[in-house]
C-alpha cells in the first residue's frame, strides 16, 4: 500500500556534505511525521532527525548544527541535509513515516529500505 524509498547515501570524506532523499509513494491519505534513523554496526538503531506536519523539528545532540531535515510535502519527501560529517556518522540511514492510508482510520509506521553513508578518508 505503501513504499517508502532512500536515496542519496555514498562514500564521503570526513567534513564532506551528503543529502539523503526519502520519498513515500501509494495510497496516502495523510502524513503526520516523518523521521530519519541510523544503526551503525554492532549499535541499536537511533533517531537523527524528526519532522512534525506543522514543521517542528527535533534532533540528536550528535547531530545538532551539522544535519538539517525538511520536507516537500507536494512531494512526500523527507530530506536530510548532511555537513561536516564525522567518521561517527557511517551508518545505515533509515527513514520513517507515519502515514494513514486511503480508507484507514488509524496512522501507521512505514520504513524505508536503507541507504549506507560511510564518512572515511
Amino acid at each position: 500500500q505503501v513504499h517508502v524509498v532512500e536515496s542519496g547515501g555514498g562514500l564521503v570524506q570526513p567534513g564532506g556534505s551528503l543529502r539523503l532523499s526519502c520519498a513515500a509513494s501509494g495510497s496516502i491519505a495523510s502524513i503526520n511525521t516523518m523521521a530519519w534513523y541510523r544503526q551503525a554496526p554492532g549499535k541499536e538503531r537511533e533517531l537523527v532527525a524528526h519532522i512534525t506536519s506543522g514543521g517542528r523539528t527535533n534532533y540528536a545532540d550528535s547531530v545538532k548544527g551539522r544535519f538539517t531535515i525538511s520536507t516537500d510535502n507536494a512531494k512526500n519527501t523527507v530530506y536530510l541535509q548532511m555537513n561536516s560529517l564525522k567518521p561517527e556518522d557511517t551508518a545505515v540511514y533509515y527513514c520513517r513515516i507515519n502515514v494513514r492510508v486511503v480508507g484507514g482510520a488509524g496512522y501507521y509506521d512505514y520504513w524505508g529500505q536503507g541507504t549506507q553513508v560511510t564518512v572515511s578518508s
